[in-house]
């Protein structure tokens, strides 16, 4: 009987990432080894808030009961990579045809996350007050189908992201994205950011914000 900290689940459109747009069953684990300036989940890491510790087999099974036509499932966090029962999740959702994206904060290695998961991996700007978690060996087990995210807060985090692409060659190894930090930046403003720089940077916004889902 192998149980994991849960934090919600819940079933929406997957509002980031490569997936944007697809009805999606959220498994939101809890706890989070940072604590960045503009966290917008700050709940899924507050013992006070509660979580609920859940068998893995019965998140499974609600998953096939309530959404049996829905193969995406998101795991996200808090951070998910700090409970080692996420592996055991994570392949047995394989086993029954999940497409799964893993939105991790970038700090823990994802040499361990089997290649068939999509991997959106934070980069941390100046402006999280976490930068010096970043776990840039994680570059080396990226591919094209994965995603390399930072949020952007203000033009130095903007020019610090594109110093990185640069530094590690990121377009060579997997997507890019840049997401506004709200509210401190417009997403009008990041928008034209990237068209100036005229790079393969994909712009994405919260989709679920703007439709006021969950």
């Amino acid at each position: 009987m192998i149980k994991l900290k849960v934090s919600e689940l819940f079933f929406s459109l997957q509002g980031e990432g490569p997936l944007v747009g697809c009805p999606t069953f959220f498994i939101r684990v809890f706890g989070c080894n940072l604590d960045c300036k503009w966290c917008d989940t700050p709940y899924a890491k507050k013992k006070e808030k509660g979580y609920l510790e859940i068998e893995i087999q019965e998140i499974i099974n609600l998953w096939k009961r309530e959404y049996p036509e829905i193969p995406y499932i998101t795991i996200t966090g808090g951070e998910p990579l700090l409970q080692k029962e996420v592996y055991f999740l994570i392949e047995n959702l394989l086993s029954k045809k999940a497409v799964i994206c893993l939105e991790t904060n970038g700090s823990l290695s994802v040499e361990k996350v089997p290649e068939e998961v999509i991997k959106i991996v934070d980069l941390k700007p100046p402006s999280s007050g976490m930068e010096r978690f970043n776990f840039y060996e994680n570059l080396n087990f990226l591919s094209k189908k994965d995603v390399l995210k930072f949020v952007i807060q203000n033009r130095k985090d903007f020019n610090w992201a594109l110093n990185k692409i640069e530094e590690f060659r990121i377009f060579e190894i997997t997507q890019v994205f840049f997401s506004p930090a709200a509210p401190f930046l417009t997403p009008q403003t990041l928008a034209q950011w990237i068209l100036e720089t005229k790079k393969p940077i994909r712009f994405q916004f919260q989709l679920h914000k703007f439709l006021n889902l969950k």
